[in-house]
């Protein structure tokens, strides 16, 4: 790394008294090297100079500093290492100042915790933002964040702030004592140099962070205590949330210099643990998904006003996406007691964020001025984009889409949000297939972060670009995916289903089978999924795949006997589980379990023990396979896309990194074997993917594949 380079990031020019300390690393002074050296250079300028009797830290452009520099992750260590900087800053032997506008996140909150002095930013745009957000990665903060937090904030409050990996405003961090100031206004350095020059005025002393003593320390291991035993129920599995904790205890037990020790030892233990492997790989995917073919052929186009068809669960929760974006909504119903349902669906979201004091009645009414309920066609003719939330049935999406072609004005898009049924034949049904497309959201709409994007196969590149742009818009994660029966999460999800169906007929219970997943690290099991969403609906599905089923494929047929009782889980209280009006869980079902007996009876089969193993093999082999199929397909870009599907809208376990990621990790030559193993029993499920095949046989993995589409 040359001076030249670190100079060219950070700058510094003396004002009066105060050396101002500019970082100047677009597009949000990430912490890389140049950074972290320009800042040892900075101190050392200032500790030289006679003239320079305080130091002031800002962030030029939108951010003080906003983590590490995501292009150093994986890479050998370049030197200095942040906790040098942090350390040489909080030595510096003349006041330092951190003015802090932006996100001043991980890393960067570290260099503003070894400042002597804070101040944040408050404005309409919302100001500074704090936070140490390490353990999304899979890690802990690794440059003092956990020793010197506490000394400012509290353990208790500290540990909190970390383990719940999000940022706070300037106004909460200075009521939490992170700041000494908060100040209106959109101008770091101008507010930074006011505050220095006060501080000269008072001859305040050096105040260095590592000497402040943590108050009361009986009590914060206490909280301590009690928040380790919460933190292992909430975090499944996770790694680095408890070792967070250690590392707060180490700040109230340890001097500093033994507690920043631990904090490194245990830094360390995290980044070589696989889950910081897995969830670094979601980090990254999810900021690759929106890479594809069609952006470099056209640009979006202008969306403005959206009608949403349909007013039920799904349409209002649509409708809310797309009214939180800013867009004005129009929702249309077939009749005046259907849109009043559709009305009263759409405020109910707002009046609980009232309820909730997250809401004022003023902000709803701002918002609902840009919702107009409707049940005439012709009121969305001059809609941009229409999103289609009908019943799932073909031949009703067809009418629908027969409406829109005939009112909708030219270069309109027409989106349907189906789960599963072919876009081309929808398409077909208008005279503009080009601006057809699938958006397909995940219940409830305004809060689940996954849109797939299905892309058929006479549709216009703009639209996909448009496609995209609205996701983004809506704070959505999308992923794109070519039409197939389920596209790429519910055409994988029907198969590893099965995989379920089949560990039950022969001999373990639909509890068992919950129980494992859940210690993989999913927050329900499959059956417990089955019973939140409805049994009805995979029941319709299997219903209408019945016609084109493979007579020679085994088929389950315990569901149906249970959706034949009219138990299709929580909406009628029972499912495979007993499901109490109002309780959070249902409780296992000796009746079920007798269905589930004289099923296997029926069929000649005697049941067989599962450990939990041996369920979640079967479970993630059936899961992989069929995304390699999909990945070979084409119906999926990439294994990448197949990881963010089911990460962003199925509960896949983050810290995994998704099933393709998890399959890299675990070996592909291993899943091959078990797969193959499996195929003794049933030759006909159990078909090794090609792409599986080809890939063990040539020593790769999934991410080989990744990889070749980013290069290409």
């Amino acid at each position: 790394m040359t001076r030249e380079a670190a100079a060219s990031v950070v700058q510094t020019r003396q004002q009066g008294d105060v050396l101002v300390v500019g970082i100047h690393n677009p597009p949000v002074n990430a912490l890389g090297a140049a950074v972290r050296q320009g800042l040892l250079a900075a101190v050392a300028q200032a500790e030289a100079s006679a003239a320079v009797k305080a130091v002031l830290i800002v962030g030029e452009g939108k951010a003080f500093i906003a983590g590490a520099d995501i292009r150093e992750f994986g890479q050998p260590a370049v030197l200095p290492s942040l906790p040098e900087v942090c350390a040489r800053i909080e030595a510096c032997t003349k006041p330092v100042v951190a003015a802090i506008h932006g996100a001043a996140l991980g890393g960067g909150l570290e260099v503003a915790l070894a400042a002597h002095y804070r101040l944040g930013l408050h404005n309409a745009a919302g100001g500074a933002q704090l936070g140490l957000p390490e353990v999304n990665l899979g890690l802990l903060p690794g440059a003092g964040g956990t020793q010197r937090a506490p000394r400012l904030m509290g353990a208790k409050a500290a540990a909190e702030l970390m383990l719940s990996g999000k940022p706070m405003s300037a106004r909460a961090a200075l009521a939490a004592g992170l700041l000494d100031q908060c100040v209106e206004g959109s101008d770091a350095t101008a507010a930074g140099l006011a505050f220095a020059n006060a501080l000269l005025a008072q001859n305040a002393p050096v105040r260095r962070t590592r000497d402040l003593p943590i108050p009361d320390a009986a009590a914060a291991l206490a909280d301590l205590d009690a928040l380790a035993i919460d933190t292992a129920k909430k975090s499944r599995g996770l790694f680095s949330p408890s070792k967070i904790v250690e590392c707060v205890r180490a700040a109230v037990d340890l001097p500093f210099d033994e507690g920043l020790a631990k904090e490194r030892a245990l830094f360390v233990e995290c980044l070589n643990s696989p889950q910081r492997a897995g969830l670094i790989h979601a980090f990254f995917a999810e900021r690759e998904t929106a890479k594809i073919p069609e952006a470099r052929a056209a640009a979006p186009r202008t969306v403005d006003r959206i009608a949403v068809i349909g007013g039920g669960t799904m349409g209002a929760g649509i409708a809310v996406s797309a009214l939180d974006a800013g867009f004005s909504v129009v929702m249309l119903e077939r009749d005046a007691e259907a849109i009043a349902r559709g009305q009263a669906n759409v405020e109910k979201v707002y009046d609980g964020l009232i309820a909730k004091g997250r809401m004022s009645d003023e902000a709803k009414a701002s918002i609902l001025a840009r919702y107009v309920p409707t049940t005439r066609y012709e009121d969305i003719q001059a809609v941009d984009l229409v999103i289609e939330a009908v019943f799932e049935d073909i031949e009703v999406k067809k009418a629908v889409f027969k409406e829109l072609d005939r009112v909708c004005k030219p270069g309109a898009v027409l989106a349907t949000n189906t789960s599963y049924l072919d876009i081309d034949a929808i398409a077909a049904a208008t005279s503009r297939p080009q601006d057809v497309i699938g958006l397909h959201f995940f219940s409830p709409a305004n809060i689940m972060k996954l849109l797939e994007i299905v892309v058929p196969a006479r549709v216009a590149p703009d639209v996909v670009t448009t496609a995209f742009e609205l996701a983004k818009r809506m704070k959505k994660t999308p992923v794109r995916a070519g039409v197939c029966d389920g596209f790429i999460g519910n055409r994988i999800l029907a198969v590893y289903k099965q995989a379920a169906d089949f560990l039950m007929e022969d001999g373990a219970s639909p509890y068992e089978i919950d129980a494992a997943l859940r210690g993989f690290g999913y927050p329900m099991g499959p059956f417990q999924v089955t019973d939140l969403a409805g049994g009805d609906i995979g029941w319709a599905t299997r219903k209408r795949r019945a016609a084109t089923r493979d007579p020679k494929a085994r088929y389950v047929e315990i569901a149906d006997r249970i959706c034949e009782r009219g138990w299709f889980g929580q909406k009628t209280g029972r499912g495979f589980y007993v499901c109490p009006q109002g309780a959070r869980a249902g409780q296992p079902d000796s009746e079920v379990l007798a269905i589930v007996d004289a099923e296997r009876a029926r069929k000649g089969i005697t049941p067989r023990s599962f450990t939990p193993e041996e369920i979640v093999r079967r479970y993630m082999a059936a899961m992989v396979n069929e995304g390699a199929k999909v990945v070979d397909e084409g119906i999926a870009l990439r294994p990448l896309d197949v990881d963010v599907t089911f990460l962003s809208g199925y509960g896949f376990p983050r810290f995994r990194g998704g099933p393709m990621k998890y399959a890299d990790m675990v070996g592909l030559d291993a899943i091959l074997a078990d797969i193959r193993e499996f195929a003794k029993e049933d030759p006909l499920f159990w078909q090794p993917a090609p792409l599986l095949e080809k890939l063990v046989a040539e020593g790769r993995n999934f991410d080989s594949l990744n990889q070749a589409v980013a290069k290409a």
